[in-house]
């Protein structure tokens, strides 16, 4: 159903507007006709008037709903569109039950259907938070950090992130792959399968962020996308598309194993928590998994 929202929400900012629009040209006036016919054959009660002007049931409809969704419409397609976060993948900027502000005209403003865009507002930058259509399966929205821009190196091994930028035309010289820099913040705060990660702090580009390192479990290098005759675990990254990492880099399904983001792909760029949801239900509680069972105001805010 999400995957068609935007398509429904704009048939029925259409319709009830078309019948807005249908009621004001033909019926409305036929209706002020019909009641200054009646006026001329005689004196009518308040209610009589009321009967002749008052609106089908239709009509009414139309025009208490189409001024709501023409504003969720223009809300949710070109300014902010919320989200939920649905895994582990992006620990621990984003948490599962985060809520989160999708800023829409980041990159673009594109039309709620065919995603065409409208006008050219900017690009990502490396550090970016970035919701898109993942390229698998375009009706699925993934969310994961930019590390790699059109024209540039990226190297993954041994747990290591490289980064040779794209050289520019004035450049007489181009620098080999750089490290990216991180410092350890500190372990255990979270687990999986019962393995404590390792926390450090990466700065990527002007972004400085977490990220969270599994040292139980080996490189899934044998899974990676091996682009054309590059070695395993690296990668130019085309024009016009971009190369994503989760910052949970050993539970994350990104680039590493599927390949680029296509700049039409692109939703928009994270921005803000709004709401952040625990859900430490079992099964076996009688009340059901979904309902929150706290709210962790302290994530509240902006995302880095």
């Amino acid at each position: 159903m999400a995957a068609y929202f935007s398509l429904i929400l704009v048939l029925a900012t259409l319709a009830t507007g078309l019948i807005w629009l249908y009621d004001i040209i033909f019926l409305a006036p036929k209706r002020r006709e019909k009641l200054a016919l009646a006026q001329a054959s005689g004196d009518l009660t308040q209610d009589a008037k009321e009967s002749i002007m008052r609106e089908s049931v239709v009509v009414e409809t139309a025009h208490s709903v189409f001024p709501v969704i023409a504003f969720v419409l223009v809300l949710r397609s070109f300014i902010y569109e919320p989200f939920q976060i649905p895994s582990g993948s992006m620990m621990p900027t984003l948490l599962v039950g985060d809520f989160i502000l999708v800023e829409k005209f980041s990159y673009g403003l594109r039309d709620p259907v065919w995603r065409h865009k409208l006008v050219e507002t900017g690009e990502p930058a490396r550090g970016d938070v970035v919701v898109f259509k993942y390229p698998e399966d375009p009706r699925v929205d993934y969310i994961k950090r930019v590390v790699g821009l059109p024209g540039d190196k990226i190297i993954y091994r041994n747990k290591q992130l490289w980064i040779q930028p794209k050289c520019t035309a004035d450049e007489k010289t181009c620098p080999g792959p750089q490290l990216v820099p991180r410092t350890e913040v500190n372990s255990g705060e979270f687990f999986q399968d019962g393995v404590p990660l390792l926390r450090y702090q990466e700065q990527l580009g002007k972004v400085t962020h977490d990220i969270l390192i599994n040292p139980a479990r080996p490189e899934m290098s044998r899974y990676y996308y091996h682009e054309g005759t590059l070695p395993i675990g690296e990668w130019i990254v085309p024009q016009g598309e971009y190369f994503v990492m989760g910052d949970n880099r050993d539970n994350s399904r990104d680039s590493r194993f599927w390949g680029f983001v296509p700049e039409a792909n692109l939703v928009g760029k994270a921005v803000a928590i709004w709401i952040s949801f625990e859900f430490d239900r079992s099964p076996s509680d009688w009340l059901p998994t979904w309902i929150p069972t706290g709210v962790r105001f302290n994530r509240i805010g902006a995302i880095q």
